[in-house]
């Protein structure tokens, strides 16, 4: 079932694998700029028979990094390199997305800004509480980026709205202390989506990282979730479920934790649902998929240490220049 295609809206996916947006701290000139690394880090596993691959969080401004080695797209300067990485993607046969980020008071720049004034810990900067002219800015700066990821051909766009980045800090109770307009995180929240579908393709998904459960019990819950993602699933495609981040408190993971999280979401609000976390085996996800806890699983850090993983459960999938390697295969798995 996980290696079954998959078909949302007018795109085939050729199973139901996401790479999960992972940051590769290999911008060298603190440019935003894309770089060979990433070319060959993508297109590998592309190769190795992935069906969804998400580009790792990509900055709309430049205090939006969460350091200074991340990608971003605030500058048509940055759209050429992630043009090669999308053609590359798209010869190998998979669908690419990117997604677009503003790290909020979790960067690791200058000049940080944030839904508060109050740091995340004691390590990181104190950010400055952002003017409704600031908020703007941003929601200006989600705008252009969307419209050079339009440009580059990516087949999705994901707003990182999960682990404690801004447009977290201006969703959760846990750290959004204004009393303004922009008290109700969802204004926020729904100005970028508005924002960003403006500059969208009609093919183009759309789809929304959050982080499910925070972990405190004055946080944001699956249920709590549920009623936002239901206020706004009209203008959604999908959503990446994760969990955590938001305040620097412990998690306790296992393989498939988040998986409780995807089902009630699901179930409350009838999305396409993806999720991940500790999941190292297609067996594994293939009993999520079976029991609908979700429609798509992400693999992160098994696919770092493994790209060419996906071959061991099918090795008619591999390419034809590889297939003199099956017996190997066959031995290791």
């Amino acid at each position: 079932m996980i290696l079954d295609p998959f078909v949302i809206k007018n795109h085939t996916f050729k199973n139901r694998i996401m790479m999960s947006p992972m940051c590769m701290y290999q911008v060298y000139k603190k440019d935003g700029v894309a770089t060979n690394f990433h070319y060959t880090h993508y297109t590998a596993r592309a190769l190795g028979g992935v069906g969804y691959i998400m580009i790792e969080s990509t900055a709309v401004l430049p205090n939006g990094r969460i350091t200074y080695e991340d990608l971003g797209l605030w500058s048509d300067s940055q759209i050429e390199p992630l043009k090669k990485i999308v053609e590359g993607v798209h010869a190998l046969g998979a669908k690419i997305g990117i997604q677009l980020s503003h790290a909020g008071r979790k960067s690791r720049t200058e000049n940080i800004v944030s839904s508060t004034n109050q740091p995340f810990s004691e390590s990181y900067l104190t950010p400055g509480r952002l003017s409704p002219e600031g908020i703007k800015e941003i929601v200006n700066a989600f705008k252009a980026s969307a419209r050079r990821a339009r440009e580059i051909g990516f087949d999705s766009i994901e707003l990182h709205g999960a682990h404690g980045y801004l447009i977290n800090q201006f969703m959760s109770p846990l750290v959004n202390d204004r009393d303004d307009e922009y008290k109700d995180g969802l204004k926020f929240l729904e100005e970028i989506i508005d924002a960003v579908r403006s500059e969208m393709d009609k093919d183009q998904l759309l789809q929304l990282r959050i982080s499910a459960y925070e972990y405190d019990e004055l946080g944001l819950t699956p249920y709590d979730w549920a009623g936002i993602l239901n206020v706004i699933k009209h203008k959604i495609d999908m959503v990446d479920i994760s969990s955590g981040g938001v305040i620097p408190n412990m998690v306790n993971d296992y393989p498939g934790y988040q998986l409780p999280f995807a089902k009630i979401i699901k179930e409350e609000t009838g999305i396409i649902t993806i999720t991940g976390g500790q999941i190292d085996n297609l067996n594994l996800a293939n009993e999520a998929l079976e029991k609908e806890d979700c429609d798509m699983v992400f693999f992160g850090r098994k696919l770092l240490m493994d790209p060419f993983f996906i071959y061991k459960y099918d090795e008619s999938l591999l390419p034809t220049s590889y297939k003199r390697a099956s017996t190997l295969i066959k031995s290791k798995s």
